[in-house]
């Protein structure tokens, strides 16, 4: 068996993964997909902090530019962001992964509140941590939650889990000839706007040392082939 190299990591799911084929909604199959996943990196002993994106229900932004309140737009997307969560958490208890959800909004029928000591003791009884509802606050991404809990929780890694092989030159959807990046630095993240990660949660893991390794999530065994140390996807480092 294969060793991790992380004792802890922060997972960031894009909310499309859980759509599959169909490209909206929840699809169940995906989520025990998903689930499946993260739990052949739970057996191996690695502590998991995990956050899930809304973009196959309802996207802030998008609403905002076709006439919605900006600030309405981005708490239905924080609620999104539960649904997706309470989801994965039942295919993972169904697994037999204890898991918990805290939500940065009050939903208490469904999620605990997220507080952040409250969180770290979850992880230390062994237990998957799915923390949803963003950061709380308008105007911050998931990207940036994820950012923003990976310190909170001290995180070794931000892994960030997406359709894509990693980080290209140019949209590889749009150019055959686009080139993948191994390695990239902060610094060429931010002064070559590569779509890693929004350009706000990119400087928090700058100015706290914490790399992000992006990589194909839809690959089975891709997950645990990362924890595992194996080079695959985008890593931005120093």
């Amino acid at each position: 068996m294969e060793s991790p190299i992380y004792r802890r990591i922060l997972l960031k799911l894009s909310g499309e993964v859980l759509a599959g084929d169909q490209g909206f909604g929840i699809d169940p199959a995906q989520a025990n997909y998903l689930a499946r996943e993260v739990k052949s990196v739970y057996d191996l002993g690695v502590e998991i902090g995990l956050i899930i994106g809304a973009g196959n229900i309802f996207r802030g932004i998008q609403a905002s530019s076709k006439g919605m309140d900006r600030v309405t737009g981005d708490y239905l997307g924080m609620m999104a962001t539960v649904m997706n969560a309470i989801t994965v958490q039942d295919a993972l208890e169904k697994m037999d992964c204890p898991t918990r959800t805290l939500t940065a909004i009050s939903i208490t029928q469904i999620a605990e509140n997220y507080i952040r000591r409250r969180a770290l003791r979850h992880i230390e009884k062994g237990r998957i941590v799915i923390v949803a509802g963003g950061t709380g606050n308008p105007f911050f991404s998931t990207d940036m939650a994820a950012a923003l809990r990976a310190n909170e929780l001290s995180a070794e890694i931000v892994l960030k889990g997406t359709k894509v092989d990693g980080v290209y030159d140019k949209d590889p959807e749009k150019f055959p000839d686009a080139i993948q990046y191994n390695t990239v630095t902060f610094s060429e993240v931010l002064e070559k706007r590569l779509k890693v990660m929004d350009l706000t949660a990119i400087t928090l893991c700058e100015e706290n040392r914490l790399p992000i390794r992006i990589f194909n999530i839809k690959i089975p065994g891709n997950l645990k082939k990362v924890v595992c140390g194996h080079k695959l996807g985008t890593t931005v480092t120093e």
